[in-house]
């Protein structure tokens, strides 16, 4: 995949996870989904445990395994459609894609460019002082966007 194609990609991911952003909002209640909704929908156990097709202490399971982060997702779908809700999937990066790409880029570019200018010192010839321009060269000439997850 080219980069600009990558970036318009990274761009229309980045405007689609900013309307969930601020993260904090999706919390998952300190008894899970399933439970806060089943509470507040007043709806008991037994009952969604019909309609799941389980038994009341199965249910019990269930929401427990969701309030620990170890629900299979397929159960959490079942249990939502179960309640008439839509179960909501997403990888939310902590800061846009974007800043994800360049930061990385930054990072390799600030890596490699020490190396060069230490042997350069070594060798008592001069460095470029300025950083910035080097950093953003080596990042234009030297990396590809998939050398930039080789080594983490």
């Amino acid at each position: 995949m080219k980069s600009e194609v990558r970036q318009r990609a990274r761009d229309r991911l980045d405007a689609k996870l900013a309307a969930i952003r601020p993260l904090d909002r999706f919390t998952v209640p300190p008894k899970g989904w399933i439970r806060a909704i089943r509470d507040a929908v007043g709806m008991t156990g037994p009952q969604l445990a019909r309609r799941l097709g389980m038994t009341a202490q199965g249910l019990v399971s269930v929401e427990r395994s969701e309030a620990q982060g170890r629900i299979q997702l397929n159960t959490l779908r079942r249990a939502a459609e179960a309640m008439d809700c839509v179960l909501v999937y997403a990888l939310v990066p902590e800061t846009s894609l974007t800043e994800m790409v360049e930061g990385r880029a930054r990072e390799l570019a600030l890596a490699a460019l020490q190396r060069v200018s230490h042997s350069m010192a070594l060798e008592d010839q001069q460095v470029d002082r300025d950083l910035e321009k080097r950093v953003r060269t080596y990042i234009d000439t030297a990396l590809r966007d998939r050398d930039l997850w080789e080594s983490a």
